[in-house]
């Protein structure tokens, strides 16, 4: 009835080896609902094992509901439902390209950051401090809204850097950008219609972007205020900073225009999302609009990524006195997502000086990773124009080509090269004669850049001028 062997030199305890080989049985059908088990004693007496190994083995199956119990009766088959059978269409996916992500050659993405730069040994001696001191507590769900000592620190930032001046209490701490976005619009009027920089950055998808939001158009001067007022829209998203992707600096009419158009209704607020606005390379640093707000019409939000780490996923959002009730009201039940230990290194780290010290090196090294950029394309390539350069961890390069940018894109990627077309970053479809892209420099090494463009514009046939 029992056709398995148990092996008492296996690794795997005798009484695992009964287990499974009755529940093999009688998965496979070989014992049938009903039947009848050996007794313990029976079962023992064939295998040549103590009771106990059997009785250890049954009660397992009996966890399980394998088999019942009968009182002084015995041990029988339960009836089991069978699991719907389908063929092995699961096979067909490609797990290897869904689970791993591509390591290229050269990267250029505008999402890196120097990872040789990172202060690891401070930021070691920080979440062992965390770990080592009686922080029980930390266990336990936080604050809604995010730990207080990160929100102090964060406070304190603002006002000193950014202009900001606001209230532990107006911010709200997330795991990113993606998750805060809906948080901040489920809170406005449920009649808000959005308005977006085209092209822009969204953290909601580009496909249900372009269904819920009114594309406005960017320029030099940043997002052209004259047509977000021929709209209907009461919400605009904005990067004024450090527009992305094109790197447009809000000229100072253009905030006062913007300012003015959300003060003119009650409910109608500014989204901006200060991108990139710690590495500024021509000029002074430019000051937040939400610091020049003062109507609280401004919506702040930010983000650790770019200034610390990607993977830390720290943002945070300031939220206008009159709309804290609203979140209040919305957002109850809400646990912040960011883990408290991690929270809580980050609120340590900024109040003793180190994040500031880690922003001013970081300046330094992109400033020259930066200029060494435009410096490549100023003696080696003129025919190439350079623009959104005043910030952050990337420019921008515009040139004529015969082929279109996806085919440029593609070209790079066949030589393991990741760059991104500004294309990618627009609403709506748009006709430009020149092909443009995001030439990011963040995790490229200084001593590597020069070698890397060349090789970028060596595949995409772009001729390279003799310096004497």
């Amino acid at each position: 009835m029992l056709f398995f062997q148990l092996k008492k030199e296996h690794s795997i305890p005798l009484y695992e080896q009964l287990y499974i080989g009755i529940k093999d049985a009688i998965t496979n059908n070989q014992l049938v609902v009903g039947t009848r088990l050996p007794s313990k004693r029976e079962l023992a007496e064939f295998f040549n094992i103590s009771q106990t190994t059997v009785e250890l083995a049954y009660a397992q199956l009996l966890a399980e509901g394998y088999i019942m119990s009968k009182p002084r009766i015995g041990y029988f088959v339960e009836e089991i439902d069978s699991l719907p059978y389908r063929k092995n269409s699961v096979m067909n996916v490609n797990f290897k390209n869904v689970t791993q992500q591509t390591e290229y050659k050269i990267d250029f993405s505008s999402a890196k950051i120097d990872e040789d730069a990172f202060p690891f040994t401070t930021w070691r001696k920080y979440a062992k401090d965390v770990l080592d001191k009686p922080f029980k507590h930390l266990l336990q769900t936080g604050e809604r809204q995010g730990e207080l000592a990160l929100r102090i620190e964060i406070s304190n930032y603002l006002h000193q850097s950014r202009g900001i001046a606001c209230q532990p209490e107006q911010i709200v701490i997330g795991s990113g950008t993606e998750q805060l976005l809906p948080m901040i619009l489920k809170i406005l009027d449920d009649d808000f219609l959005l308005a977006f920089e085209n092209p822009g950055y969204s953290p909601i998808p580009r496909h249900q972007l372009s269904q819920l939001a009114i594309p406005i158009s960017v320029d030099s001067d940043g997002i052209v205020v004259e047509q977000l007022q021929k709209t209907n829209a009461n919400v605009v998203y904005v990067t004024p900073s450090h527009q992305f992707p094109t790197g447009a600096v809000l000229s100072a009419n253009r905030r006062t225009q913007l300012l003015n158009w959300a003060a003119k209704a009650p409910n109608r607020f500014i989204i901006e999302d200060d991108y990139d606005s710690e590495f500024r390379y021509i000029g002074k640093p430019i000051p937040a609009l939400r610091g020049m707000d003062q109507n609280d019409r401004v919506i702040y939000l930010s983000t650790f990524t770019k200034s610390l780490m990607p993977s830390l996923r720290v943002a945070y959002f300031v939220l206008p006195p009159s709309l804290i009730k609203r979140y209040q009201e919305h957002f109850n039940y809400y646990s912040s997502t960011v883990p408290r230990f991690e929270q809580h290194i980050l609120a340590k780290f900024m109040a003793d000086g180190h994040f500031a010290k880690h922003l001013n090196r970081m300046r330094k090294i992109y400033r020259k990773k930066h200029d060494k950029c435009i410096e490549i394309f100023s003696n080696y390539y003129p025919q190439i124009s350079i623009s959104g350069d005043a910030a952050g961890t990337n420019i921008l390069i515009a040139f004529l080509h015969d082929q279109t940018e996806l085919a440029l894109q593609q070209i790079a990627l066949q030589h393991n090269i990741n760059i991104l077309p500004l294309s990618n970053y627009y609403l709506t479809e748009q006709s430009y004669s020149k092909r443009t892209f995001l030439l990011g420099f963040g995790n490229i090494q200084i001593h590597e850049i020069e070698h890397q463009i060349h090789q970028l514009m060596a595949i995409w046939n772009i001729s390279k001028k003799s310096v004497n």
